[in-house]
């Protein structure tokens, strides 16, 4: 089974498909101009530099606010592959595929963007007036709809959906905790995940604005307090980083030769390693965030959107890049460990036996919200698939509220039983986050044209280049298509009521 995974996953995740991946990225990065570079101030401008603005932190009813949504986004996709994810990749691939991981992230910047601008252009909004968005609304409406591909879109949204949601079949976090749980104190791993994963169904048995709530406090935190760490590390080991720098790029078009309880890497290997960590890592392209993006109170589609590449950039730019540093200027990278373990053995060169109660924590908060924001997304798939019988839509959405954290168990049993370890996980997540991927990457390109014609309209509107070019900023507000929309709705109220 473990041999079939292993192949499974190399196949998948082989060259022409990753060599595919970058150049989609690519496109959309250089036909924006270099947005990101260019604009890269102004960026940061209207995401950081307005953390305390009215209209980073307003909302209306139904909706999340944009800071509400980057944090529940940042938390689905900073978590155990910015620290044990990173970590499996340098211990199978070399130093090298941390170049192709930075290359991904560099182009997934504008790629991200893309998808949640189409995210809320698109947004839907259910019965009870909550906003919805995701790339099962922009492959509904904009390549059903708008470019006539009625019975395709409609086929290739629920598609997406039954991808997205088949990734849950990962487990949430579960076995990244209960390893680092078992390093640090010893912890039965089995035991551990029962424990964590009944704590989730605590907290998310009370819904989006709850998880929006907690994932806005924990996710700034724990980002600031791992960051402090990792760049103790590396300025600890300061006069091995132009060596690291270099073994980095170099490796990337050469590999790496054996050493130590290193195996050894092709170029190949570090080109897997690195932009398949980078997806499931920043998750661009994958169509996560506009899951949640979708929901936001944003004064245009693009503003929302450059959330995103604030996203990928503190994920895998800083984040991913301090853990990476840190394992490779300690030398750990070569003692044959992986997971969380490697992590840790890096960090404990400097804080010694602390650096794995630090992880322990970090691991656990990191995890949790990877587990909230996966939560929101699978909740928002699963009220589009069954949008139209409410009673059974809710249902479905309570079973999985328990279904959910406690797979967490079957998961980590079969891991641990059969005496692997955290490279097995991060190949279960590769095979299952790559189908979505596709999909999504599919509706984007096919999608270009329209995202392009949104993106000139916002800077025609704010930096008054041209003429704007649409006549509503959302889809939904024009009126006709409103009605189209009101319709589905009045028809699921009625359902919902003859129900009661």
């Amino acid at each position: 089974m473990v041999n079939f995974l292993n192949s499974l996953n190399n196949f998948l995740w082989g060259l022409p498909l990753l060599i595919v991946v970058i150049m989609i990225a690519l496109y959309f990065t250089a036909r924006s101009g270099f947005f990101t570079v260019s604009h890269f101030g102004y960026i940061l401008k209207n995401t950081l530099g307005s953390l305390t603005s009215k209209e980073a932190n307003t909302k209306k009813e139904g909706q999340v606010s944009p800071f509400e949504a980057v944090c529940v986004a940042i938390g689905g996709c900073v978590g155990g592959a910015n620290i044990s994810g990173v970590a499996t990749a340098i211990a199978t691939g070399g130093p090298g595929a941390i170049f192709w991981m930075w290359v991904y992230a560099f182009f997934g910047m504008m790629l991200k963007l893309a998808e949640i601008a189409l995210g809320c252009y698109y947004r839907s909004q259910d019965e009870k007036g909550n906003y919805y968005g995701g790339a099962q609304y922009y492959i509904e409406k904009g390549i059903g709809r708008e470019m006539g591909k009625t019975k395709f879109a409609a086929a290739f949204s629920v598609l997406f959906c039954l991808a997205f949601i088949f990734q849950a079949i990962q487990g949430s976090q579960g076995y990244n905790i209960a390893e680092t749980l078992n390093m640090a104190f010893g912890w039965n791993m089995i035991v551990v995940t029962l424990v964590y994963s009944l704590f989730v169904v605590w907290v998310i048995w009370n819904g989006t604005p709850h998880i929006s709530m907690v994932a806005s406090r924990a996710v700034p935190f724990m980002c600031i307090i791992y960051l402090l760490g990792g760049i103790a590390i590396i300025i600890f080991n300061i006069n091995q980083v132009p060596a690291a720098i270099v073994s980095i790029f170099k490796d990337a078009f050469t590999g790496h030769a054996a050493v130590g309880g290193f195996i050894g890497a092709s170029v190949a290997q570090a080109i897997r390693q690195g932009v398949n960590r980078s997806v499931n890592s920043n998750e661009a392209g994958m169509g996560s965030s506009p899951l949640v993006h979708g929901s936001a109170d944003t004064v245009h589609p693009i503003r929302q959107g450059m959330w995103g590449s604030f996203e990928v950039f503190i994920d895998t730019l800083v984040v991913c890049s301090i853990t990476a540093l840190a394992v490779v200027t300690s030398g750990a990278w070569t003692s044959g460990s992986k997971g969380v373990t490697l992590t840790i053995e890096a960090f404990s060169t400097v804080f010694g036996p602390f650096a794995q109660y630090y992880i322990a924590i970090l691991i656990i908060l990191f995890g949790f919200t990877t587990t909230a924001g996966y939560f929101v997304y699978y909740q928002n798939l699963i009220a589009y698939l069954l949008r139209k019988n409410p009673k059974v839509r809710d249902r479905v959405i309570t079973f999985f509220k328990l279904w959910f954290p406690l797979w967490n168990v079957p998961i980590v049993a079969f891991i641990t039983l059969t005496n692997n370890d955290a490279e097995l996980f991060w190949t279960i997540v590769s095979i299952v986050t790559i189908f979505p991927t596709i999909i999504n990457l599919i509706a984007l390109v096919l999608l270009h044209n329209k995202f392009f014609t949104i993106f000139r309209d916002y800077k025609a509107r704010y930096f008054g280049e041209g003429t704007p070019e649409l006549k509503y900023v959302f889809y939904e507000d024009d009126p006709a298509v409103f009605a189209e929309e009101e319709a589905i709705r009045k028809e699921v109220r009625r359902i919902a009521a003859e129900h009661k």
